[in-house]
């Protein structure tokens, strides 16, 4: 008997998602009935606001939404997008050049799917989100880091990114506010960072799904917004999960020229179809409905920012850069290395995330799923006790 073929080589190189992974052990931990604190999972702990459920409800006596719908969305909730990408971006669109993806993570891949071909290389600032690399990788791309370090507050510069760029480099991701640093790039920073893109012709995918999660009187600037020039070169990736605590309802959307969005909706076309329509029109509601609850939660994570970065600032050995958006904090743990803690000697932030989880009872994602090691990720979207409780038990540990 011949022996059966092998599984996809592609495929079986892709690693399975690293915050995903920390954040089910943690739950597996918990359901046993340990006391575990996480910080891994970049997930609103607010229930959806009412009106928007109120919707989908409404949607669910419609046997219009039983049926297939146009696969690059419904034309109201494009239109919504439409016009929140002019209200928060600065770019005028056409609904047609907007498809609504299966979350955020499906325009992330389409959108690498649509510009990058065998070989491209793609120009990746790190710390990064963990799907990047997997989604460039699956485009046939060629991953390249440009790290920046808590020292430039985790942000690239235009010398960083030119130095990496070879005859081979079409693509540049840019993230703005960042997951997993918190860091939020000023528009001067935007704008010379797409007006270096648009000399060399390098294609900008911007994930903009925190751009409503700033503080300080912070803005998100867009790099369409800082340099409209470079909206014929741009792919625009959001959804409504982190603004409106609707990560499981996965409705993400991706915006850009007309070329792109064709050939991604073809490919969408194929490979899911529409949306559920449910939860589209949930999105609808969110995006033209009222902002109050998304301003609260906007407000309740400010204020358990403030709180986390100041008690860990405590702890002796860490270095915690101020995040001004999303809702993650990146401390530089190196001072922590290379020392004992109860026993055990980390060496690396992957060892190091272990021995906290061991001997604290308390998650947190280790660098390595971002980029180098020497830093962890929290998540403060969590209930403010837990929070607080969480840092303590780290203060306790790293007193010792």
């Amino acid at each position: 008997m011949t022996e059966r073929a092998p599984l996809s080589r592609k495929l079986s190189a892709i690693a399975e998602s690293a915050t995903l992974k920390v954040d089910a052990k943690a739950k597996a931990l918990k359901a046993e009935g340990k006391p575990v604190v996480s910080y891994a999972a970049g997930e609103p702990d607010f229930a959806t606001p009412q009106f928007i459920v109120d919707a989908a409800a409404e949607a669910l006596a419609n046997p219009a939404n039983y049926r297939y719908t146009p696969a690059a969305g419904l034309p109201e909730l494009r239109e919504a997008i439409a016009a929140k990408t002019l209200r928060d971006s600065g770019l005028e669109v056409s609904p047609s050049q907007v498809i609504v993806t299966n979350g955020g993570k499906q325009s992330v891949y389409q959108a690498f799917q649509a510009v990058v071909n065998p070989g491209d290389e793609v120009l990746l600032p790190a710390p990064y989100w963990t799907t990047y690399p997997e989604a460039i990788r699956l485009a046939d791309g060629v991953p390249v880091e440009v790290f920046a370090g808590a020292d430039q507050d985790y942000k690239v510069t235009v010398d960083q990114l030119e130095a990496a760029r070879t005859e081979r480099t079409t693509v540049l991701v840019f993230v703005s506010p960042s997951n997993p640093t918190g860091s939020v790039y000023s528009a001067e920073e935007t704008k010379a960072i797409a007006a270096w893109a648009l000399e060399h012709g390098i294609w900008i995918v911007s994930d903009e799904i925190y751009q409503n999660l700033t503080y300080e009187g912070v803005k998100a600037t867009s790099v369409v917004e800082a340099l409209p020039e470079v909206a014929g070169q741009t792919i625009l990736v959001n959804g409504v999960a982190k603004t409106y605590a609707m990560t499981g309802w996965r409705v993400g959307w991706m915006v850009g020229p007309a070329d792109a969005i064709k050939i991604a909706g073809n490919l969408q076309s194929h490979l899911t179809s529409n949306v559920n329509n449910v939860a589209q029109r949930a999105a609808i509601a969110a995006l033209n409905g009222p902002q109050t609850e998304a301003e609260q939660m906007r407000e309740a994570f400010d204020r358990r920012r403030r709180l986390i970065v100041s008690e860990l600032s405590k702890i002796e050995g860490l270095v915690v850069p101020n995040p001004t958006g999303a809702f993650y904090v990146y401390p530089d743990v190196q001072g922590l290395l290379g020392r004992t803690w109860g026993g055990v000697t980390p060496t690396t932030s992957l060892e190091l995330a272990d021995l906290i989880l061991d001997q604290a009872e308390v998650a947190v994602v280790p660098g390595e799923a971002f980029g180098p090691s020497g830093y962890i990720r929290m998540s403060y979207a969590l209930g403010d006790d837990q929070l607080l409780e969480g840092v303590q038990r780290l203060q306790r540990l790293f007193a010792s």
